[in-house]
């Protein structure tokens, strides 16, 4: 008896370890809180990508930050275009949203790819500098 027991709870926390959610990092990049972002983004070698909207971008942004709208059609094209293969790209958004996408888009395509978990909207109430 004492040895079905032990191999029911055996079974349930096999079970329970085993279904847990995929992270970011199995997606193929990685979603990091406001200091982990900033401590990477000071690598000089990692190229910034916001890819809000003009309008947004325009209203204030991660300094030396690229902008490259994830929602317009052309964002692969423009994107590939720009960005170097052999360097991480750190994506950001307003909310986290849209870099998780974009994120997504560019991994498919080779690139080596960190996000902004919070978003801009995490950046600024982190009280992180920025620039318009």
């Amino acid at each position: 008896m004492r040895k079905l027991y032990t191999m029911s709870i055996l079974t349930l926390l096999l079970s329970i370890f085993s279904c847990q959610s995929h992270t970011s990092k199995d997606k193929g990049y990685e979603s990091l809180s406001v200091e982990a972002y900033e401590q990477a983004i000071n690598d000089t070698t990692v190229v910034r990508l916001d890819v809000r909207t003009a309008e947004e971008f325009a209203e204030g942004h991660i300094e030396r930050a690229l902008n490259i709208d994830v929602l317009q059609g052309d964002f692969l094209q423009r994107a590939t275009s720009v960005l170097p293969k052999g360097k991480t790209v750190a994506v950001n958004c307003r909310s986290g949203k849209r870099s998780k996408n974009a994120a997504k888009i560019l991994v498919g395509h080779g690139y080596k790819v960190i996000e902004l978990d919070p978003g801009y909207n995490g950046w600024v109430a982190a009280g992180k500098k920025v620039v318009k």
